[in-house]
């Protein structure tokens, strides 16, 4: 296997959200909305499910990534007239190389969101905490300590 990677999807605030986490990150986003992608022969349009109104998702965001050392997180909108599914049952976890970067980073997607439980040492022996965005998605950051 080559890499496992996250892949988030919104009601139509992905690029608002991939931008943010960009910034927060350090990474430049990477954004294709419906309206780039050519016609797909014997669908609808581009082959989304039953329900999706392509002439109305034409601006929301079709793919995008971002690029943080060899992790790579992707998101997009899913067309109006569907829904994205499953909020709350999952969390990005990030594996930092140094306290400086998991608190830059935590600062960073905490603006707006929720501090579920803040960056400190635990009983398993790394320095740990989580958040929930301003997006309702749950961030992890874990820092391994020396032993």
């Amino acid at each position: 296997m080559k890499a496992i990677q996250p892949y988030l999807f919104f009601n139509g605030n992905c690029r608002e959200a991939i931008t943010f986490y960009g910034k927060a990150l350090g990474a430049e986003p990477h954004i294709m909305t419906f309206a780039d992608a050519p016609p797909q022969p014997g669908t609808n349009q581009e082959g989304c499910g039953e329900g999706a109104d392509m002439a109305a998702s034409q601006d929301r965001v079709m793919h995008a990534n971002i690029r943080v050392g060899n992790a790579v997180l992707m998101a997009s909108d899913v067309p109006v007239g569907q829904t994205a599914q499953g909020e709350g049952n999952f969390a990005v976890s990030i594996d930092c190389e140094s306290e400086q970067e998991q608190d830059r980073f935590f600062a960073s997607l905490s603006e707006g969101g929720k501090v579920m439980l803040p960056v400190g040492d635990t009983f398993w022996g790394a320095r740990f905490g989580m958040l929930t965005d301003k997006f309702g998605v749950h961030w992890m950051f874990n820092l391994e300590q020396k032993k």
